[in-house]
């Protein structure tokens, strides 16, 4: 059994199902939330200040049913008709490879929006490192997708790090070019006629034992960025293979992204705390 709810007016998600659950009481509607019984025009959601908009279908179902499927699918952090952003989780591409066939954030957004007589179509604004969970965000049109990246270096981007050792001074900037090596597909630091502006920008957040948790501003968004920019410094990212030492994952975190809206120019703030699995890195 299900309850089928349709928003009259714009609201937030928990507001609206106090007032029409009645006789439920706050935290089991919470409860309900955070088992993965809740979705908005058939998605899954579990943030209790999830926008609602008017004609939005909202469904609480009971518990009998299976949430393993729910819960596989992907945390929608946003999602209006031209721009939809997601909390990837680590280990997960961003995009298909064109040599595999492995599941990809992409591919798995698309399925799980699209309906039996409408496919979802969505274009990447931008990509993080398969390792890398947080905030990925999509268009879902190419005009939108050209729209936003017109305005790409005003984005404000903030990462979390969890690195090897303390960095002294605590906090700084990193101005140093780079440029990839498309044979063994790593990102070298340093001048080179083929190398690109990158500035990364970093504070101290806390230490425990020997590694430092660093709050990261990007200044530009070049590939592999944090990870190079930060090993160069002797400060590897916690579990990266790549630039420093494997781990059971890598220690970065998409933590938020801040745009201004095409056609309105309001900004737009998408945000995901960082995952246990992450945090355990500095215990």
């Amino acid at each position: 059994m299900s309850d089928r709810l349709t928003v009259k007016s714009n609201t937030t998600l928990i507001p609206f199902l106090t007032v029409r659950l009645q006789g439920w009481s706050r935290s089991t509607i919470k409860q309900r939330l955070k088992s993965g019984c809740v979705s908005v025009n058939g998605v899954q959601v579990n943030r209790h200040d999830h926008e609602l908009l008017a004609g939005d279908q909202v469904e609480v179902v009971a518990y009998t049913r299976s949430a393993s499927s729910v819960r596989s699918q992907l945390d929608i952090l946003y999602k209006d008709r031209d721009l939809i952003a997601i909390n990837k989780p680590a280990g997960l591409l961003s995009v298909g490879s064109p040599k595999g066939k492995e599941p990809h954030a992409l591919g798995m957004l698309r399925d799980q929006l699209s309906r039996r007589n409408r496919l979802m179509k969505l274009w990447p604004v931008h990509r993080i490192d398969r390792d890398t969970s947080g905030v990925l965000l999509f268009a879902t049109s190419r005009e939108m997708r050209e729209a936003v990246m017109k305005g790409w270096k005003a984005a404000e981007k903030t990462y979390l790090a969890i690195v090897e050792g303390c960095p002294k001074p605590a906090g700084g900037t990193i101005d140093q070019p780079l440029r990839l090596d498309p044979v063994i597909y790593q990102v070298h630091v340093g001048l080179h006629p083929d190398a690109k502006r990158a500035v990364t920008h970093f504070t101290t957040e806390r230490s425990v034992a020997q590694r430092t948790l660093l709050r990261v501003e990007l200044e530009t968004g070049r590939q592999h960025q944090i990870r190079a920019h930060l090993a160069w410094i002797g400060h590897p990212v916690a579990g990266d293979q790549r630039y420093g030492t494997a781990g059971k994952r890598m220690g970065l975190h998409a933590l938020r992204l801040s745009i201004t809206r095409p056609g309105t120019n309001k900004p737009l703030v998408f945000e995901t705390p960082a995952p246990a699995d992450f945090l355990a890195l500095l215990r």
